[in-house]
């Protein structure tokens, strides 16, 4: 009976959770990607204060490194979409020509189109697009303004988390604590370092298909679609048209761009379901099973955020449970290998 109680409650727990991490979503994602990215930068900061740069002045330096390299992936994404504004009227007399084939098309086939009410459907969807529209960018708008604030107040303020935490952790775990908190450092490292060859892999792959289909500059468009789904859903899509559109023009052929969507799309697939759990993963020494399930929780909880922040979160809670042996189920839950880690095996 004790047991079943002790699974309730879990289960209360994690229900509690899920529902005030849904409900306070804008709160919990900039909060936790500053926490994520200061704990990234404090090795830098550190070697900046160690320098006798002022706190001050080493977080702003750090910031400014963050900022660059988000400007950087802005300023290619605006390139891209230079690029194929270029091409737009060329793609534009290509969709003029296709329309009365497609017409003709379903005509042939007694699909008349006078059935399609294009004013009627399309208007209302266009109108509520633009309002989802509008009201996510205004929520990534909020969301990018307070992170690098909460970046700077957790650089800033470190000692005083630290000492905060240590005021709450039971005196038991006390000795670990430092531990814990150096290896969720290292991590997080591993974590960035698990994401860079993450997009390389997935620029190799999607290299290798555009040159089998012909596809010019395939290397340069692979790795640009890999580099861009760091943007999650916008950065794929916009950078896949140019290689559709390039390869459209230069083909004239329908099946060509199909087949560069059939290759990103898989390659997409691999990515998500194969590459991503088994190279993060095993940075963070993570079971496939734990990445899998954190990824689907966080798409459900927060979106295309979640998928990436639950990550390092199941990180923690497995270097957690690697030093405290009442969570050792937990830990032989989300280790890589079937008996848990080390840690446990002079218990044997």
């Amino acid at each position: 009976m004790q047991y079943y109680l002790t699974l309730l409650r879990y289960l209360q727990i994690i229900l509690f959770a899920g529902v005030l991490m849904y409900v306070g979503k804008l709160l919990f994602i900039p909060l936790l990607l500053g926490l994520l990215i200061a704990i990234v930068l404090y090795p830098v900061c550190r070697r900046l204060e160690a320098h006798k740069w002022p706190r001050s002045l080493a977080i702003t330096a750090c910031l400014l490194i963050v900022a660059v390299l988000f400007g950087a992936l802005i300023v290619l994404l605006l390139w891209q979409i230079t690029l194929f504004g270029k091409d737009a009227d060329a793609l534009v007399k290509k969709l003029a020509e296709l329309v009365p084939q497609l017409q003709a098309w379903l005509s042939e086939r007694g699909i008349p189109m006078e059935r399609f009410d294009w004013k009627g459907d399309v208007t209302p969807s266009i109108g509520g697009f633009l309002s989802s529209f509008i009201a996510a960018a205004a929520d990534m708008l909020f969301m990018l303004f307070l992170t690098p604030v909460y970046t700077a107040l957790f650089l800033y303020h470190r000692r005083s988390f630290v000492q905060y935490l240590q005021s709450i952790v039971p005196s038991a775990f006390q000795t670990n604590l430092a531990h814990i908190l150096h290896q969720t450092i290292q991590t997080y490292f591993n974590y960035i370092k698990g994401m860079i060859m993450v997009y390389l892999i997935v620029g190799i792959l999607n290299s290798i298909g555009l040159m089998v289909l012909g596809v010019r500059h395939a290397i340069l468009f692979g790795m640009l679609c890999a580099i861009m789904t760091i943007i999650p859903y916008a950065g794929i899509i916009v950078s896949a048209l140019l290689p559709i559109t390039v390869v459209w023009l230069d083909t004239s052929n329908a099946w060509y761009p199909l087949g560069v969507i059939a290759i990103f799309s898989f390659v997409q697939y691999l990515e998500a379901n194969v590459i991503f759990p088994r190279v993060v993963g095993a940075s963070l020494d993570v079971s496939t099973f734990a990445m899998l399930v954190a990824i689907i929780a966080g798409g459900i909880i927060w979106g295309g955020a979640g998928m990436v922040l639950f990550i390092p979160m199941v990180a923690i809670l497995k270097i957690v449970a690697d030093n405290i042996p009442s969570l050792r189920s937990v830990n032989i839950l989300l280790s890589r290998n079937d008996r848990g880690t080390a840690l446990y095996d002079d218990e044997k």
